[in-house]
């Protein structure tokens, strides 16, 4: 975390919405360096009031005299930009909602992480299946 200067150094696509550029199933490897964002870099985002958070790409960028950069985003798959899913009432997200930027790989591995959110007994069925070997192993 202190490395890429983000608190979520690494995320799990979990929609289709920036297909054909990330599919479900990948990790990400974000970095949240200080510098100005640009339109087409993709970032991932939080929303408040929402527990996940959103991987998509820059649309439009707002330098305001303030120095803070007004954002709208916008999944590669997805037909409009992403307003509807922003705070009500808001029609830009900020610096401060953004996560990181991708800056890195690691294609399907994320598949587990998704079956073991969407079916808990799979998780739970792999630990009974460690817990038996750890307490039948020998040394």
């Amino acid at each position: 975390m202190a490395y890429t200067n983000s608190s979520t150094p690494v995320v799990v696509v979990l929609s289709g919405s920036m297909e054909p550029t990330f599919y479900k199933g990948d990790i990400l490897f974000l970095n949240n360096d200080p510098s100005p964002l640009q339109i087409g870099e993709i970032i991932v985002f939080q929303i408040e009031g929402r527990d996940i958070p959103i991987v998509h790409r820059i649309l439009e960028v707002h330098n305001e005299e303030d120095g803070e950069q007004k954002i709208l985003t916008k999944g590669d798959n997805n037909e409009g930009f992403d307003r509807p899913l922003y705070a009500k009432n808001e029609m830009w997200i900020t610096r401060k909602n953004v996560l990181g930027r991708a800056r890195g790989l690691l294609p399907v591995v994320g598949h587990l992480t998704i079956i073991l959110s969407e079916f808990p007994i799979v998780k739970y069925l792999m630990l009974s299946i460690m817990g038996f070997f750890v307490l039948t192993g020998q040394d």
